[in-house]
């Protein structure tokens, strides 16, 4: 096991995610930890909120993994070429996207907003996040 304390810093952070970010994605998002917020190198992990009935813009992710656990809601992913494949996950379930797959999530909702937790291997992601045009793939 490499010992890389001498590149990071020795000491514990605590991030308050308590203001809301504007993202490509055009859904809220509560940045907890990044490289800006924690000093971290290669993470970032932060709360996204998807409004009843409401939609992230379509889009990938240049370059890094995304994990996302579902806190609450129920949400349909589209994702792929056209976006014409898909998966919804609720409550307690994990999803997993690799680099580069265009992908859109949608609240099942129309009353109640779902939440969850987006952790991600780069600590400067929003930078590498680019729009995705489903019409562009038919």
């Amino acid at each position: 096991m490499s010992d890389d304390s001498h590149d990071t810093p020795q000491t514990v952070v605590v991030v308050h995610p308590d203001r809301e970010i504007s993202t490509m994605q055009k859904l809220p998002y509560f940045v907890g930890i990044s490289r800006q917020t924690a000093g971290a190198r290669a993470l970032s992990m932060s709360i996204v909120v998807v409004p009843p009935g409401g939609h992230a813009e379509p889009h990938m992710h240049r370059g890094y993994e995304t994990g996302i656990y579902v806190l609450e809601g129920r949400v349909e992913t589209r994702y792929g070429p056209g976006l014409r494949q898909s998966v919804v996950t609720e409550a307690g379930d994990f999803l997993f996207i690799p680099p580069g797959v265009p992908h859109q999530p949608f609240n099942l909702s129309a009353t109640e907003p779902a939440r969850a937790i987006v952790a991600r291997d780069n600590a400067d992601e929003r930078e590498e996040v680019v729009p995705y045009d489903p019409a562009a793939d038919t």
